[in-house]
């Protein structure tokens, strides 16, 4: 989704206000977010939560 909008990790992770690590272990499933964080990511994209994060 990232990509979809022409994001660069660094650019998702300023909107987020984390750090680009943070993102790169998100995205690589490293790291689960927490439910505060995982609600604004989907926040920020327009799409539930469980849509964002399909088991």
């Amino acid at each position: 989704m990232r990509q979809e909008n022409g994001w660069s990790q660094a650019d998702l992770a300023a909107r987020l206000d984390v750090s680009r690590q943070t993102v790169i272990s998100i995205e690589t499933g490293k790291y689960d977010p927490s439910l505060p964080l995982a609600f604004a990511i989907a926040r920020l994209f327009g799409k539930k939560v469980e849509d964002v994060f399909e088991a």
